[in-house]
């Protein structure tokens, strides 16, 4: 790296990278308001839509781990360069994709690209930045990330409904190439030279940095954090909250579209909130978590449980609601980082990163089938009453992954204590 590169300014490089974030998000989302569109364009019905998601969400997942481990042997820059072409290629397919197969390898292509992206930026902020700023930082990335989703919901609508399939997505393949373009030019690993060896590990070096890794209670700690968190707000934005808001609750498109826009919003407002508590409080850390899956349990309840259609005033609560589960999955990377030494971030966060990712997935099934076995035959679309038994199945993970972070927040506990003897405070708490 050159002595200019060098003094590149931290908040450049950072600014860059999130931008970087923000087009993955919108890649990521942009199906979730076109999931009625592509269902007629693809003459599908809601099972084979959830594959779709799926097959993106699936290939994430996959993917945090492995990707991890290039993430500490490669970089961030050319991770986000790889990342950004795949999504770029992926928008662009299902542009033209006339057919389920060549749409579902679109969905791969965006989340395989979506894949190196938000772990890529949690290392730029590990390297740029002094530590006492990480918390803050990390959770500004997440919530930063959502204006994507902003770009997802009401103008991709619009320009979708006004101009149509193809141009809508090539638009969205047209501002991932310029994304990328700024990360070429802008982004750099350290603020530092690079580091002369950067020698290929060989697998059972891997194999023992992600051993390490995995045997920190802190870090399954993170993941199962990002389990019970992210996965109601994650799949109400990626693919069912549309579907939801206009076949089961009869609002018009834009109206649903703008709960989604409204979410985003409450997210940005709440990221901040969520970063200062964890910063504030960092020994009551899994308190926020517990509260933040409870508040979501319980207005869903409320929303099931409501007789007809719910008013209006109850749906912003839920998507102001759901707009929290982001920045509470934000608090498993925080775990990741104060249990883990800077050298294996890369393979812890890709490990907590599975968790909500996985939730996501098995909800995104568990919705597609409950919903075509619930809607009557001959039925256009699911009643009201088919989304309600769908959206129950929530229940079943938020009791798996709450059951999950009391044990390792108990294990991380322990583990602190044996190894800070001297420290009467928990660092897990």
């Amino acid at each position: 790296m050159t002595a200019a590169t060098g003094r590149r300014p931290a908040v450049l490089v950072y600014a860059v990278a999130v931008t970087a974030y923000v087009a993955a998000v919108f890649h990521r989302s942009s199906l979730g308001v076109t999931g009625v569109d592509a269902a007629d364009r693809f003459h599908i019905n809601a099972a084979a839509l959830a594959t779709f998601s799926v097959a993106q969400l699936a290939v994430y997942a996959a993917m945090q781990i492995p990707v991890g481990v290039l993430l500490d042997r490669y970089g961030s820059r050319r991770l986000l360069l790889t990342g950004g072409a795949l999504m770029v290629a992926g928008q662009l397919c299902f542009a033209v994709a006339t057919d389920v197969p060549l749409a579902v390898a679109a969905r791969v292509l965006v989340g395989l690209g979506d894949a190196m992206t938000f772990i890529s930026v949690l290392r730029i902020v590990a390297f740029w930045f002094p530590g006492r700023r990480n918390p803050l930082l990390v959770q500004l990335t997440g919530t930063f990330g959502q204006l994507g989703a902003v770009l997802g919901a009401v103008p991709l609508v619009a320009l979708l409904h006004h101009a149509g399939w193809t141009p809508a997505f090539l638009t969205a393949a047209a501002l991932g190439a310029t994304v990328l373009l700024l990360v070429l030019v802008a982004v750099r690993d350290t603020p530092h030279r690079a580091h002369p060896g950067a020698v290929a590990p060989d697998l059972a070096a891997v194999r023992r940095q992600l051993a390490a890794a995995w045997g920190q209670p802190g870090t399954r700690l993170g993941l199962w954090t990002h389990f019970v968190t992210q996965f109601s707000g994650a799949v109400f934005a990626l693919l069912w909250g549309y579907p939801f808001l206009v076949q089961g609750q009869g609002l018009s498109p834009t109206a649903a579209a703008s709960l989604l826009t409204l979410m985003t919003v409450a997210t940005l407002v709440c990221g901040p909130v969520v970063a200062h508590l964890c910063a504030r409080h960092p020994f009551r850390r899994s308190v926020v978590v517990f509260a933040i899956t409870a508040g979501t349990a319980a207005v869903w309840a409320v929303v099931l449980a409501w007789p007809g259609r719910a008013p209006h005033w109850l749906l912003v609560a839920l998507v102001v609601v759901l707009a929290v589960n982001g920045p509470g999955s934000v608090i498993g990377f925080d775990y990741a980082r104060t249990f883990n030494p800077v050298h294996r971030i890369g393979s812890a966060t890709g490990i907590v990163n599975v968790g909500g990712f996985v939730a996501s997935i098995l909800l995104v099934l568990a919705v597609g089938v409950v919903l075509d076995l619930a809607t009557p035959a001959g039925a256009a679309t699911p009643p009201l009453s088919a989304f309600r038994w769908a959206f129950a199945v929530q229940y079943v993970l938020w009791a798996v992954g709450a059951v999950q972070v009391l044990r390792y927040r108990n294990a991380a506990r322990r583990r602190y204590a044996a190894e800070h003897p001297a420290v009467p405070t928990p660092v897990a708490a």
